[in-house]
């Protein structure tokens, strides 16, 4: 059950960290985009990034206020991305990397542009996405529409496309790969990580997840001077474990504190991120298969509640099924609930919503 965890903590030799002779400038550009993605509608997003009862109740208080979940929070026009983009692209197609500072600003960090000029990677990132911004009215749909804009312009190899982040940024960055494994193949966390199924960071619909858990390689990377996010590394890590994750590695760098990765360590995530995932273990298998029976288990006795007119029963059994298992819960959970799944209207009567008094 536990993943491929790779330990290194080295000084990244100058050897890994210039992959030319002479670094190239930084050619990146700011740059607007004006196609919108179906993947950053709010209806998908509410679908893949919230648990399912609280999506539903979203959607039941907007309904109630003359408002629809669907639609995008982002205003193109208003916006602008740092891009860069190597002068050579590879013949299968460019990869990508989608990046998610703290900072407000959308520049390219420092020796970053040498290293995907190398690996043929674009790096792409929104400007006014920092900390202070609103993960999913901004910092969230801000990344899928960069990766779905980049990847209309040019031709990027769908298997190579990424995401990232710095401290917050790496936060996010965990919660766009979790709930979109069917457009990022992989992430670079860099000093930031939350263990995932928590109530505040629940899981996406099951087939999502399972994409996400056998297909995604999901790398950390913290100095080792940097304490708090390494702690924070380690809890997310041990929920991945717990998730039966199969793809995951840990790079550090000695005496790194709470900074911007070095050339050197994108070089090596690149590296690693490029490789081929390896199939999940059987103890991983079994540790999926036992999963979703608890989470089947525990939507059969809300059923029986139910069916039994134990109402209270079933509202505490439902609400702790969508708090436990988020979208691993979906779609039945919304139908026992009685509440209509974001975009929908209808409602099934004689049973109950447990997000209703």
């Amino acid at each position: 059950m536990t993943p491929r965890i790779l330990f290194i903590a080295a000084a990244l030799t100058a050897a890994c960290a210039s992959p030319s002779a002479a670094a190239p400038p930084d050619t990146s550009q700011t740059v607007a985009f004006s196609q919108y993605a179906p993947s950053s509608t709010n209806l998908e997003m509410a679908r893949r990034l919230v648990s399912p009862l609280t999506a539903a109740a979203i959607a039941d208080q907007l309904a109630a206020t003359g408002h629809a979940l669907g639609g995008q929070s982002i205003d193109l026009k208003a916006e602008r991305f740092r891009i860069y983009v190597p002068t050579t692209p590879p013949a299968a197609g460019y990869g990508l990397i989608v990046f998610i500072p703290p900072w407000d600003d959308d520049h390219i960090p420092p020796g970053w542009p040498e290293v995907l000029e190398a690996r043929g990677v674009i790096f792409v990132s929104a400007s006014n996405s920092g900390n202070a911004a609103n993960p999913f009215r901004r910092r969230e749909p801000l990344a899928l529409l960069a990766a779905y804009n980049v990847m209309h312009r040019y031709k990027v190899d769908p298997a190579r496309v990424y995401i990232s982040g710095f401290s917050g940024g790496s936060r996010v960055a965990l919660r766009l790969a979790l709930g979109y494994p069917d457009l990022f193949t992989g992430a670079w966390l860099d000093a930031g990580a939350d263990p995932i199924g928590a109530p505040e960071f629940p899981l996406p619909p099951r087939p999502l997840f399972d994409r996400f858990r056998t297909s995604s390689m999901i790398e950390y990377f913290a100095g080792t001077a940097d304490e708090v996010p390494r702690q924070q590394q380690d809890a997310s890590m041990a929920s991945l474990r717990r998730w039966c994750v199969a793809n995951v590695a840990v790079r550090s760098k000695l005496d790194l504190g709470h900074d911007i990765a070095p050339a050197s360590a994108l070089t090596l995530a690149l590296s690693d991120l490029d490789k081929p995932r390896r199939a999940p273990s059987p103890k991983e298998g079994a540790c999926w298969a036992r999963v979703t029976r608890v989470v089947d288990e525990a939507l059969d006795r809300a059923e029986a509640a139910i069916a039994r007119s134990d109402f209270k029963v079933a509202k505490s059994a439902l609400d702790e099924i969508d708090r436990r298992f988020g979208g691993l819960a979906s779609p039945r959970i919304i139908a026992l609930a009685g509440t209509p799944a974001p975009g929908r209207s209808e409602q099934k009567p004689g049973v109950i919503s447990p997000n209703r008094r």
